[in-house]
């Protein structure tokens, strides 16, 4: 017995001194935090999955359905996972990411997007951390990043690196809620961290600015309303009551999270590659309209806005340049009416009959 309760501590002692080396190793390679979760901390996710799904708030996002089982547990995915790394890695804006909404001339691109894809630069630091974990520790890993089916909020928050905030996305009392989530599931027993608890409080200030009253309530979104869903998931022609909330946002939006006060706390970003490109922080209009498919996946190579393709982009390009009301746009959308794309002819008369109508 007293055998028993020796190796038991001494295994306790062992993994602890793991966890504390893990933790410090993924912050010397850039995660701006980690803490562990068990796969089973977020019980909840497949019953609020379920209802968000059958709700058709997902959309077109198909691949939510396809995929319910997975992201609603992570054993399903898994099933020999025993814990859950979770790692937050920043990509906090130097500048005003609402400044381009104020010029109807500019494009205005959420700030993930204008740099280097974050997949590809996150991706390589979990693999990294997961080589080092199996060496150190040994067991089994698998390694995550958005496009896995992951509950990664609520994992997130389950192991405290922050709390879902009314906007849906997680906020951090230490970084604010410019992150990207990565994960590193492994067979390793690691004592799991403290749950964060809700910090939002009676603020509104998330809820309040969205453009086109995309939250049915706090905590609840309804994606077909989200710009960011419209401008990167949504294929075909927008709703004609949404597109003037779009303004000149053409890839994704930021206005949400750009407004949460836990921003103050907000660190820099953990990697120049995110920084913006200089075409990308504030891009004409009218030299994005004049993008041919050869020059759009030129143009977008090593970006994430490359997979929504010319025709998508083009597409938000034209609902923006009509929401500027700007007569010399005229000539490249008549331009555009004889595409070869449907929805960007259907867009394109839409500008045009809003500019010269100068109705909203």
């Amino acid at each position: 017995m007293f055998l028993v309760f020796l190796n038991q501590t001494i295994i306790l002692i062992l993994t602890s001194d793991l966890k504390e080396r893990l933790l410090a190793q993924a912050r010397a390679e850039g995660f701006s935090n980690a803490r562990i979760t068990k796969p089973e901390s977020i019980p909840e996710v497949p019953d609020r999955l379920e209802a968000f799904l059958k709700s058709g708030l997902h959309g077109q996002m198909k691949w939510m359905e396809n995929r319910q089982a997975w992201r609603g547990a992570p054993k399903t995915l898994w099933p020999e996972v025993q814990s859950v790394l979770m790692l937050a890695e920043s990509y906090s804006p130097k500048d005003d990411p609402l400044q381009n909404l104020k010029d109807h001339n500019i494009g205005n691109i959420s700030v993930y997007a204008r740099g280097k894809d974050y997949h590809d630069v996150v991706k390589k630091r979990l693999k990294r951390l997961a080589r080092w974990l199996v060496a150190e520790g040994g067991g089994g890993v698998k390694v995550f990043v958005d496009t896995a089916p992951v509950a990664e909020k609520p994992l997130a928050q389950a192991a405290g690196l922050g709390w879902q905030g009314k906007h849906t996305n997680l906020v951090s009392k230490e970084t604010g809620n410019w992150m990207f989530l990565g994960s590193i599931f492994t067979t390793l027993e690691l004592e799991p961290d403290q749950a964060e608890t809700d910090h939002c409080g009676n603020c509104t200030r998330c809820l309040d600015v969205c453009p086109t009253n995309a939250f049915v309530a706090p905590y609840k979104m309804d994606a077909r309303r989200c710009i960011s869903y419209l401008t990167i998931e949504h294929k075909g022609p927008v709703d004609h009551e949404l597109r003037s909330g779009i303004g000149n946002h053409i890839y994704g939006c930021d206005d949400c999270l750009a407004v949460c006060p836990w921003n103050k706390f907000a660190v820099e970003a953990s990697d120049i590659r995110y920084a913006a490109k200089d075409d990308l922080a504030a891009p004409r209009l009218q030299d994005l309209l004049a993008l041919t498919d050869k020059s759009f996946r030129k143009k977008f190579s090593g970006s994430p806005i490359k997979r929504i393709g010319r025709d998508r982009f083009v597409r938000n390009v034209l609902y923006a340049v009509g929401n500027s009301f700007e007569s010399d746009y005229v000539p490249q959308i008549e331009a555009l009416l004889s595409d070869h794309d449907p929805t960007i002819v259907e867009a394109a008369a839409w500008a045009k009959q809003k500019i010269i109508l100068g109705e909203n």
